[in-house]
């Protein structure tokens, strides 16, 4: 029997087709970002700041601003994924913590003479103080997710340093001792420390990570950039002249040098002594009135300034809005009806403020500068306890943790101590600076978020624990989603 071979047909002769182009680069480029998703709202509550916003009346209360409305999103996006997922994300300790503060603001807003103001002032404290904390503790998944919002932090005081840097050059600032000079970036002279602020939380963070040797994967590049951070935000926080930002910044960045180590403390100050020296002698024009800005800071006794004697009286007003009412206080948002029946003769009608576009306009004093004295006043003892009571657990839990991070000799440890050096650092300079100030103005909500991230700190077996197993190419991970990354 004869066989059949048969060969194969030869490909007809021209050119090759081209090859289909890959359809899969760009879907996987953004599964490789595709991990910050959950991130946004919280980007989008902090990097909102540097948007202008017009104060306007600051009589006047219930005005939301982007950043505000941003936290509000973040505030529903975590509670959607709560619901969902049914999960229990906080253990009891870090459950109450956050919480307890409600139950001073409920009694004082159920026992104001004004139960308006006592539902207006109870949803912006529980606000800043108890859901977007607790918003952060449970969005944060592990210390990548905490060095993102915090480097959106520095991002946000660069931008506002840069805008109050250009203010105080060309002279289109605040005005301060006639001329047009005093930094506010884009919060306006209404708002005399919003830039103050932001820009000394991002000189705080910036600090914390140029503190510690490079992390585990961490690119070489990040500690000399926090570096360079840290010393171009000193510009604008001088030129604001704003003493208690400047006190609370100094003893915040001396905490945190001290917490680093002892040795690299020696040196860390050897080294700004050093600086200091050369700096007041090169500063040129304008330091004078810096230098008598600093000189100020002492004479609070024998020849202080009319704002100081504003403070004392203030001061003295909510002292004795809290001895006529000690449990509950007078009330939320009550302080500026109570103040004329307790304040003394001394205290002056308002506080001037002009420039940086805005016209002549005398501001009304509608709160003691104090955070304490302020809660004391309007809270009384009982959520007063509540609320500071809540800031000294976080201080002194997340500074236990950083002290054991330190001593630790894993190879994370230089990323867990920048995270808790930030961390500290931050809710040290709150604490400080609430001797000073007190709540108010769009910077607000930026304040309830450094809080989280010190509470995420403090509370948090991630913020310590191995890397979650987060894969940053793909955006999977493995407590992300099943917890909300917050403790359990």
């Amino acid at each position: 029997m004869a066989t059949i071979v048969t060969t194969p047909e030869a490909p007809a002769r021209g050119p090759a087709p081209a090859p289909a182009p890959r359809q899969d680069h760009v879907p996987s480029r953004l599964r490789r970002y595709a991990w910050l998703a959950p991130l946004l709202p919280a980007l989008a509550t902090v990097l909102l700041l540097a948007a202008p916003v017009g104060t306007g009346d600051v009589s006047t209360s219930g005005k939301v601003t982007p950043a505000d409305a941003a936290s509000a999103v973040m505030i529903l996006t975590v509670a959607v994924r709560l619901l969902r997922h049914r999960a229990r994300p906080l253990t009891a300790t870090a459950a109450l913590l956050l919480g307890a503060p409600t139950v001073g603001f409920a009694l004082s807003a159920m026992t104001s003479a004004d139960p308006g103001a006592g539902l207006a002032g109870f949803l912006r404290y529980v606000q800043v103080f108890v859901l977007v904390p607790a918003s952060l503790v449970l969005l944060l998944r592990d210390r990548r997710d905490f060095a993102v919002v915090a480097g959106a932090v520095v991002a946000v005081a660069l931008i506002q340093g840069a805008v109050g840097v250009w203010q105080y050059a060309t002279g289109t600032g605040a005005s301060y001792m006639g001329e047009d000079i005093r930094a506010v970036g884009t919060f306006g002279p209404s708002d005399i420390m919003g830039m103050a602020t932001v820009v000394a939380y991002g000189l705080v963070v910036a600090t914390g990570c140029a503190l510690v040797p490079a992390a585990a994967g961490a690119p070489r590049w990040l500690r000399p950039a926090a570096l360079a951070c840290a010393a171009a935000l000193v510009v604008p926080l001088v030129v604001s002249f704003s003493r208690g930002t400047w006190i609370a910044t100094a003893v915040a960045c001396a905490a945190m040098i001290v917490l680093s180590g002892r040795r690299q403390a020696l040196r860390v100050f050897g080294v700004l002594a050093a600086s200091s020296v050369l700096l007041v002698g090169g500063l040129g024009v304008g330091s004078q009135m810096i230098s008598e800005r600093v000189a100020s800071i002492t004479q609070v006794k024998a020849a202080p300034d009319p704002s100081v004697t504003d403070r004392y009286t203030l001061w003295a007003a909510a002292l004795g809005m809290w001895r006529e009412h000690p449990a509950t206080g007078v009330g939320l948002k009550r302080f500026p009806d109570e103040r004329d029946g307790h304040a003394s003769l001394a205290l002056s009608s308002g506080s001037d403020t002009a420039g940086a576009g805005q016209r002549f306009t005398r501001e009304p004093l509608l709160s003691p500068h104090n955070m304490y004295l302020l809660a004391l006043s309007e809270q009384g003892l009982i959520g007063f306890t509540l609320l500071v009571g809540g800031w000294a657990a976080y201080l002194a839990r997340g500074t236990d943790r950083l002290l054991r991070v330190r001593r630790s000799p894993g190879p994370r440890a230089p990323g867990a101590a920048a995270c808790g050096l930030a961390a500290v650092g931050l809710l040290i300079w709150s604490c400080v600076d609430f001797l000073y100030a007190d709540i108010g103005g769009p910077s607000t909500v930026l304040t309830a978020v450094l809080i989280g991230l010190a509470a995420w700190w403090a509370l948090t077996p991630a913020a310590t624990a191995p890397d979650s197993g987060t894969d940053a190419g793909t955006g999977t991970g493995t407590g992300a989603d099943a917890g909300t990354g917050g403790p359990r």
